[in-house]
């Protein structure tokens, strides 16, 4: 294959009130690794997006060695060299390993005067792309028998079956266990000793050593620099992603904490949690830091009775919770603010009124009926007491701004009248100001004595709102740490290591 590079020339892109990428250029080089990485919303998707030919820039150039090339769209990029695969696969699990390679480009042969498809000819090519990339797979078993880490080898076999010299690599990781990742490092690596241009997107830093050649980091759509990886340390990285972070009103010392109201141990389940132990006081915002994957999303959930354990303790005030059930949880003062609030926090056809008291029905409704005038004066005092912008409460929920949705997933539960909260990634997606009204939410209710457990994936909100952080790396707690003194370049540090 031949060797290709590419390069974004003041690459901008711009979503009406987003300016989602700014004047961004990067060289990739062919033969090497090169890590994109940043948080949520910085700009990696965007770049993914525009140099897959999804997406076209509002400005600026892409250069394929030295000539400009434009993408109008995927076939483009193929066009090109440029193949992406993405986080979330994208096989028939129904075809084989074989048919899947090949899948849209099938040799055909002739039959009476018309084309067939040749399947061995499809099997013998699917073998050489596999032998080629020294990847060793049966080409006739059906992808629904693989494991993800074979799914993953499988993608990556189709994207080199279209003579790609250029192979974006979206999040490949994610889902893989630690001997699976070794296992595509080392064909990452084979592909780039054979000269392919590897564009490598992670949030997993931990792995940046063990993979990559240059770093790149953008932070809100800017390119903050590019950098070899012996410079890659956990001190410059946190600084290139967070920059200088200010703390605007940071809870006081979780010293002053009351008396436990949660208390888990010894939680665990198969593959994602072990053994975890930790105790939330009351009025306490207590953090939970770690990368992609770390079990931070599974932890809360747990907690929550929202999926299934190998074994747990579960205290609360007190309490041991028997037969723990997302309906039994509420009942003892506990809501769920889960990380994905349109398929799982909200019902979007339905309006905000609605969707403000779906956790309360017992409490408006009587014999199955609801009372409109026990109705009105909670979603009113929610409405105005979380500063939910809209116009008319009949509106579908859908209709109004991420910030906006957030809030009204906060008053679903806090019409429940809870004593703790778990917050799962509660500000992605929002703008600034409205992560900022979030923020002083959980501050509000802390002064009220009601407790939180805030996850999130930017490091620099939970040091700015919670009193305490718990670091989880692959389902286990490594330590815990008082904000106090505490800065993001310790604490990425921390969520980094091994």
């Amino acid at each position: 294959m031949n060797a290709r590079k590419v390069q974004t020339v003041n690459l901008c892109k711009v979503y009406p009130g987003t300016v989602a990428l700014n004047n961004v250029s990067i060289a990739f080089e062919p033969g090497k690794v090169h890590a994109l990485i940043g948080k949520n919303g910085a700009g990696k998707s965007t770049v993914v997006k525009i140099l897959s030919g999804a997406v076209q820039p509002t400005s600026g150039q892409i250069l394929v060695d030295g000539k400009e090339a434009v993408f109008r769209s995927p076939r483009d990029a193929f066009r090109e060299g440029i193949a992406t695969v993405y986080q979330e696969l994208n096989l028939v699990p129904e075809l084989t390993v074989g048919e899947n390679i090949l899948l849209g480009r099938f040799p055909k042969r002739r039959v009476l005067g018309g084309l067939i498809v040749d399947w061995t000819e499809t099997l013998t090519r699917a073998q050489a792309i596999l032998e080629n990339i020294h990847v060793d797979l049966d080409v006739r078993k059906k992808v629904r028998e693989l494991g993800v880490a074979q799914q993953q080898l499988v993608e990556i076999a189709k994207a080199i079956g279209f003579n790609s010299s250029v192979l974006i690599i979206d999040e490949p990781t994610s889902a893989l266990a630690h001997h699976e990742v070794q296992n595509l490092f080392s064909l990452v690596r084979h592909l780039a000793g054979d000269g392919v241009t590897i564009i490598y997107i992670t949030h997993r830093l931990h792995e940046l050593r063990e993979v990559a050649d240059l770093v790149s980091v953008l932070r809100d759509g800017n390119l903050v620099g590019t950098i070899g990886i012996t410079e890659a340390t956990p001190d410059t990285i946190a600084r290139m992603m967070f920059g200088e972070i200010v703390r605007t009103g940071q809870p006081v010392s979780a010293k002053t904490a009351g008396e436990p109201v949660l208390e888990v141990r010894h939680l665990s389940r198969k593959g994602k949690l072990y053994d975890i132990h930790f105790t939330l006081h009351k009025g306490e915002i207590l953090g939970i830091a770690g990368m992609l994957g770390s079990g931070r999303t599974e932890l809360l959930k747990a907690i929550f009775g929202a999926d299934p354990v190998d074994e747990a303790e579960i205290v609360v005030n007190g309490r041991v919770v028997a037969g723990r059930t997302p309906r039994r949880m509420k009942l003892l003062g506990v809501g769920l603010t889960p990380e994905s609030r349109k398929e799982e926090g909200l019902v979007q056809i339905m309006t905000v009124r609605d969707n403000l008291c779906l956790a309360s029905m017992s409490r408006i409704s009587w014999n199955g009926i609801i009372w409109k005038r026990r109705q009105r004066p909670v979603v009113e005092k929610m409405v105005k007491g979380l500063g939910i912008t809209v116009s008319d409460t009949d509106r579908p929920v859908s209709s109004l701004s991420g910030g906006n949705q957030q809030k009204v997933v906060f008053g679903n539960w806090l019409n429940t009248g809870p004593q703790i909260m778990l917050f799962d990634e509660p500000t992605r997606g929002i703008d600034i100001q409205a992560k900022q009204q979030i923020f002083q939410i959980m501050r509000d209710l802390s002064g009220r004595g009601i407790s939180s457990i805030f996850v999130s994936s930017e490091l620099e909100e939970l040091l700015e709102v919670c009193h305490r952080i718990l670091v989880m790396q692959n389902g286990h707690i490594v330590t815990e740490l008082s904000t106090e003194g505490l800065g993001a370049e310790k604490l990425l540090e921390l969520t980094m290591t091994h």
